[in-house]
This record gives structure tokens, C-alpha cells and sequence, in this order.
């Protein structure tokens, strides 16, 4: 018998300004498998499934639904044809309900043409109950978690009667607690008879879920492998076209003078609720501190503090001697401080802004301020293709591309690239490896050991347990908004830092 194909996508060329971003893809997927999508930042990859979504529409080649050719100009197009897609960067009204949300664009009516909230609010509750994606139906989306917001565009697809299903990138933004439950709810579907075509860059959740795995590369198919016939090195090599390091070697540390030293720091949320208290540690020239915890207790709210993005209510930030607690967030960026944020679109870029524009942003008042105030756009675009260049950054337009046009991993090495290309004395990083392919997650990861061997003090907030292990000098745990213990590294384990994680202590600190 033939296979049964649920999406044949045949020559699939798309071009934007200066570059192919697939270049004739061929792609089979099977009725019911978990088909994973392999390859570097910009490699084509949300692009095609954007083809199969009618977001964008293909400059050439043929796709094939269930063996019948179609034409999917836009996403109504596909939402009738069964496809539905969970996109990275969520499409959601923040100021609407759960249910406001996932039934907007077939709200249900009765039999007067008024709007049934009570019948969709029903249907919600059993997708919700069936499928075990718990969130309130009644919460605005403002005010419920990122992991939460994920769970709502899931319902929007199932809602829709989606049998072929799009994941894009679906963990760059959980918690490894959340990144379980999405693997039991991508198994659910695929129980159930779903298609799904989940792009990644961890190949962990490839060997987790997938049952083949195709990979792209600047914009071509290398190749489709059964998943469980490969290594993760395999996958990696076939991504990036090299061996990959998946642990990096590192020089002992050779701590210096105090670089950040924080004393009993007290930060209220925007809602005036404690969420840091008590909270003291130094970070030395030279030394890597990380700070591992489970995500909502007091993280953000601390490198906001740090950052000046949040006012503090109590205690000291000192960077190299000056006290910083009181200043703005310029001036702190000119004592030294260098911040890597964990939303690289709301505080890292200005997505309407071009790369060159982009990493000017924190120095142009000085560095690129000509006469008459005239910022001068020739240094400040040689600046970004310099950077470019060095963090291998892929932009169609060069130093031109607008921010917003890059893929998610490529405006984090633009954000990357600008802070360490300023030389800050005391680095502040969150999360800087997440949405990116194990290729820049390497170099990432080795110009920070860089940045650390220069002597420069770098405070690492990471969800990835392997991140913090690999890349710190010592481990901080945070505990509802505190600190319970700092320890060296190699004294801990992974299993050490999850109990610290849920408040226990190990030892003495170090």
C-alpha cells in the first residue's frame, strides 16, 4: 500500500531581499507522526511552515494536504483545511479573557446572531479538561503566565479542529517544568491521530517526542533521519555541518576584586508585591556567578532592580565602588553595567529599528553623535556589519535589516553582540542561549568564558540547569525571592541545585 501522507510540500522556493530562505524544500509528513524541524537560526525553517500556514506564499513549488494539491493563500485557507499553527512570538489580545482569545474569529452565535460566550466558554472546558492544558478561562491573558499564554494558542489550534499541527520553537520561552508537560501534550496529540510538525533547536525534545527529523540548513534540506536511528551529535552535525561541543572547556577561575556587590535588597513587582527580600551576594572581575531557580521566584524582578527597570525599596547595589542603588538606568550603563535581557524584544531591540540602529542604541549619544547632534549612520553601520560578521549574525539587508525581520535567535545575537561589544565591567545575563541552535548556544556560551577570562564579573540568570553547570564559577539558588545558599562549582549536583531550588539547603555556603 502507499503511505498516506498528511503534508507533501514539493520545491518550495521563497526569496526576501538578499537572500533564499528556501531554496527548492522538499517535505513529507506523515498522518500521524511527529515530524521535527532541524537547523540553525535563519536556516528557512519557520518560513516553510509559514508557506504551509499562508502566512507567506511560496515564489515557486506545489504543496499536497491528505494527497490533494492546494493553494493556501492565507490562514483561513489553512484553518479550513485542518492546519493550525502555535506560533513563537504568541498571537494573542492581552486585555481579552482565555476564552475571549481562542474563540476570536468564530465566536459561536445563537439562533438570534448574538454572541454564545456560554457555549464556547462549554467547549473551552472540555478541550481544556481533555487535554489537560489546565488555565483559567476567565483570566485575562495579561494576567496569567508565559507557559499559561502557550497553553491558550495550543486551545486556539483545538478549537479550530486542527489535525495537522505547527509547533514553532514551543519551549523557547518555559520553564523545564512546562517544557515536560508541552512533550505529555504533543504525545496526547499524536495518540490521537494528530500530525505534527514540531520545530526545535533542542534536540532533547527531538529524541523526546519526534519519530523522524528533517534538517535545514541556509535554506536546503540536508537530509530525513529516524530519530531513533541517530545521536544527538549526529543531529547536531547534520544542523551545523560540523562537531559540535556540547561541553565546553573552561580555565580555573582567577577571581579579582568586587565587582557587584548587592546588600539586603528589597523589590516590589509593578503591583507593589514583595518579590525579592533579603537578598545579599558579590560577583568578583573574573568569575561567572549563576543564579538557578524556578521561574516566578524573584528573577526578573532582580535583574529589573539591578537594572534600574524597577525602583528598589530597600538595601544597596555597588558596581565597582559607586553606589548605583538610586540611579538611572544610563547612568548605570555608563558606571559599567551590561545587561542581556530574558525578553529580548521588549527590553533588548527595537524591532523597527535596523541592526546598525540597534547597536548604537546604548552609546549613540556619545560614540555616533556628530555635529548638530546628527548621528553619523556611516560609523554607526559599519559598527553593525562589523558585528555581524564577528557574531555571525544572518541578515538579508546587512546592517539595513530591520530587527523585527530577523529570526528570534538572530535578534538575540544582535542583542549579544551590542553589550559585549561595549567592554561593560559587570555583565548582567538572562537567559541567553534560549530560542537559539546548538551552534550559537556554543559560541554564545564561549564568548561569555571569553568576557570572563578578560576579568570582566558576569551575573548568569538561566532556567537550563546544563547552562549553569557548563558555563559557572559558583551557583546561587533563588527561593521565593531570596537567596538559600551560593556554593562553588563541582561541590553541587544537578540534583543538589532542584532541591535548593524548591528552598532546602545542602551545606554551609561557599
Amino acid at each position: 500500500m502507499a503511505e498516506t501522507y498528511a503534508i507533501e510540500m514539493n520545491g518550495i522556493t521563497k526569496t526576501f531581499p538578499g537572500i533564499v530562505a528556501n531554496d527548492h524544500v522538499t517535505l513529507d509528513v506523515r498522518q500521524g507522526e511527529v515530524l521535527a524541524l532541524l537547523g540553525e537560526n535563519g536556516a528557512g525553517k519557520s518560513t516553510l511552515m509559514s508557506i504551509l500556514f499562508g502566512a507567506y506564499s511560496a515564489d515557486a513549488g506545489t504543496i499536497r494536504i491528505y494527497g490533494e494539491e492546494v493553494q493556501i493563500k492565507n490562514p483561513n485557507v489553512a484553518t479550513e483545511l485542518g492546519i493550525g499553527m502555535v506560533h513563537q512570538h504568541f498571537k494573542l489580545v492581552h486585555n481579552y479573557t482565555v476564552t475571549q482569545n481562542i474563540v476570536l474569529g468564530m465566536e459561536p452565535r445563537n439562533k438570534f446572531g448574538l454572541l454564545d460566550l456560554e457555549s464556547a466558554e462549554k467547549r473551552v472546558r472540555d478541550l481544556t479538561g481533555r487535554y489537560g492544558l489546565n488555565v483559567d478561562c476567565d483570566a485575562v491573558i495579561d494576567d496569567i503566565t508565559v507557559g499559561q499564554q502557550q497553553r491558550v494558542e495550543i486551545l486556539k489550534v483545538l478549537y479550530r479542529n486542527a489535525n495537522i499541527i505547527i509547533f514553532d520553537e514551543p519551549t523557547a520561552v518555559l520553564t523545564p517544568q512546562e517544557i515536560d508537560e508541552l512533550m505529555d501534550i504533543i504525545r496526547l496529540l499524536k495518540n490521537e491521530g494528530k500530525t505534527i510538525v514540531l520545530i526545535t533547536h533542542k534536540l532533547k525534545e527531538i529524541k523526546a517526542v519526534a519519530d523522524r527529523c528533517t534538517v535545514l540548513r541556509r535554506g536546503k534540506v540536508i537530509g530525513t533521519v529516524d530519530v531513533g536511528k541517530v545521536t544527538e551529535e549526529d543531529l547536531a552535525e547534520m544542523m551545523v555541518g560540523r562537531a559540535v561541543k556540547f561541553e565546553l572547556e573552561k580555565t580555573p577561575c582567577k577571581p579579582g576584586k568586587v565587582m557587584l556587590s548587592v546588600k539586603d535588597l528589597e523589590i516590589h513587582d509593578s503591583l507593589g508585591n514583595k518579590k525579592v527580600h533579603d537578598l545579599s551576594f558579590d560577583v568578583r572581575e573574573g568569575e561567572i556567578l549563576g543564579i538557578a531557580g524556578v521561574d516566578g521566584n524573584g528573577q526578573s524582578e532582580l535583574l529589573y532592580g539591578l537594572t534600574g527597570l524597577l525602583p528598589v525599596q530597600g538595601g544597596t547595589i555597588t558596581l565597582d565602588g559607586r553606589d548605583i542603588t538610586r540611579m538611572t538606568i544610563r547612568e548605570r550603563i555608563e558606571c559599567g553595567l551590561g545587561h542581556i535581557p530574558e525578553d529580548r524584544q521588549k527590553h533588548g531591540i527595537v524591532q523597527q529599528f535596523t541592526i546598525s540602529e540597534n547597536g548604537a542604541l546604548k552609546d549613540y549619544y556619545k560614540r555616533y553623535a556628530g555635529k548638530m547632534g546628527v548621528l553619523d549612520y556611516h560609523a554607526m553601520t559599519e559598527n553593525a556589519a562589523s558585528l555581524i560578521k564577528q557574531f555571525d549574525i544572518r541578515a538579508g539587508e546587512g546592517a539595513q535589516t530591520p530587527a523585527g525581520s530577523l529570526s528570534g535567535g538572530n535578534q538575540q545575537k544582535v542583542i549579544v553582540a551590542r553589550e559585549i561589544s561595549l567592554s561593560p565591567k559587570v555583565l548582567l545575563v538572562a537567559q541567553p542561549t534560549r530560542g537559539l541552535d546548538v551552534g550559537a548556544i556554543e559560541y554564545i556560551r564561549r564568548r561569555l568564558l571569553d568576557e570572563r577570562d578578560k576579568g570582566r564579573a558576569i551575573l548568569l540568570v538561566s532556567f537550563e540547569l546544563d547552562e549553569i553547570m557548563n558555563l559557572c564559577d559558583r551557583i546561587a539558588t533563588i527561593s521565593k525571592g531570596t537567596l538559600v545558599g551560593t556554593y562553588r562549582a563541582g561541590e553541587v549536583s544537578e540534583r543538589d541545585i532542584g532541591m535548593m531550588m524548591a528552598g532546602s539547603r545542602k551545606k554551609e555556603d561557599a
